[in-house]
């Protein structure tokens, strides 16, 4: 059913009222723009699902997002974060509560980032069609084939998440997913600052005035982006940005030197603008350039700790069945090969009951890994 009425939104929403959950997926193009454009929204009921057009004349979304700020029902999503920041855009709220059926799947055994496919198929014996994936979910009239594709994510999703929360109660460890899932829940996870973005880019350089040059200008394209809705790239691709942060332009006439940049831009309005960023850190005192990020050197033998704990870290993961980069980063294995009173998430909470007290047991020394029939097995050493 394709809903296109603010009348027949809020009979459906109503006809939730009581309901547990219900599942939520959504269809957006983002090609063409900075903001996602939202397409089409699907609900799934205990019952029923239905397809909604956002872009349906005179359709007011308002139930809809009632529905999401509904505290008595629980949001189901898969992958979910781009999903909810449409939502979040659209009302400055997080859809709360909310379960993530990626984030649980990690959880219960299925490895890292398991598609919502593969789940379908192993929980609710369905087999998607995902040729109508890249279509123009923009474009109208929606054809049946389309619709029909869309409702598959919400009504199957109804048996994955049923089938992963048994799965959870089974194993004691719903309360592991909740604390995953805060993340999601976080407003400050779909806010962008400006400021920060400049930490995306590869910049191959430890100069700090560089860093504050490309922190000026890559906050100066975000904004510009926002103001014009398109994607940064469609502003200045990150190679321009780079090269005028290495180079730091102070007229126009150096900017225009700038690989890739088309005739007449240094002279325009955002030439100026850039220029002007430019100039900026040129007044700034060097204490107010940015930071980078410390580069770790693990000290004579952290090596090798490092790489037993990566064992340890894979034995645990099969063992459990939970996925490897749920229970500890990179990061984590580096600190607790190399400082004596590491405090990292994989020695918190239920990470250190699941593998962070094994951790620091082998690397003090008190626990061993050994082969036993072709499988890592831990054993304590002798005193």
């Amino acid at each position: 059913m394709l809903i296109t009425t603010t009348e027949e939104l809020a009979r459906f929403c109503a006809s939730l009222r009581g309901a547990a959950y219900v599942t939520v997926d959504t269809e957006f193009m983002r090609e063409r723009t900075y903001w996602s454009k939202l397409c089409l929204v699907q609900l799934g009921g205990p019952t029923d699902a239905v397809a909604v057009d956002p872009l349906a004349e005179g359709i007011d979304l308002a139930p809809l997002y009632a529905l999401m700020a509904d505290t008595s029902i629980m949001k189901v999503f898969h992958a979910a974060r781009q999903d909810v920041e449409i939502f979040v855009n659209a009302t400055g709220q997080v859809p709360t509560p909310m379960f993530d059926t990626q984030v649980a799947a990690m959880v219960c055994g299925f490895g890292e980032s398991a598609s919502y496919e593969t789940l379908a198929g192993q929980l609710a014996g369905a087999k998607i069609d995902k040729s109508s994936r890249f279509t123009d979910w923009s474009a109208r009239p929606l054809t049946e084939r389309q619709i029909e594709y869309a409702l598959a994510d919400v009504t199957h999703l109804r048996v994955v998440y049923e089938s992963l929360c048994a799965k959870l109660a089974k194993s004691g460890r719903s309360e592991w997913v909740q604390e995953e899932t805060a993340v999601l829940t976080s407003l400050s996870t779909y806010q962008v600052e400006p400021y920060d973005v400049w930490k995306r880019l590869k910049l191959r350089s430890d100069k700090p005035r560089l860093r504050a040059v490309l922190r000026e200008l890559a906050a100066w394209r975000e904004l510009e982006a926002q103001r014009l809705n398109v994607p940064r790239g469609r502003v200045l691709k990150d190679e321009a940005l780079l090269e005028i942060a290495n180079h730091a332009p102070s007229s126009a006439l150096e900017l225009a030197r700038t690989r890739g940049l088309h005739a007449g831009f240094a002279e325009s309005r955002q030439g100026t603008e850039i220029l002007a960023a430019v100039a900026r850190v040129t007044k700034m005192p060097a204490s107010a350039y940015p930071q980078g990020e410390p580069r770790r050197s693990l000290p004579n033998g952290a090596g090798a700790i490092f790489d037993l704990l990566k064992v340890l870290l894979r034995q645990v993961s099969d063992e459990h069945g939970v996925a490897a980069k749920l229970i500890a980063t990179t990061d984590d294995l580096e600190t607790l090969a190399a400082e004596d009173k590491p405090d990292v998430p994989a020695v918190r909470g239920w990470r250190r009951e699941l593998f962070g007290n094994a951790a620091l047991a082998l690397k003090n020394g008190e626990l061993a890994l050994a082969i036993r029939g072709r499988k890592v097995a831990l054993l304590p050493t002798k005193s």
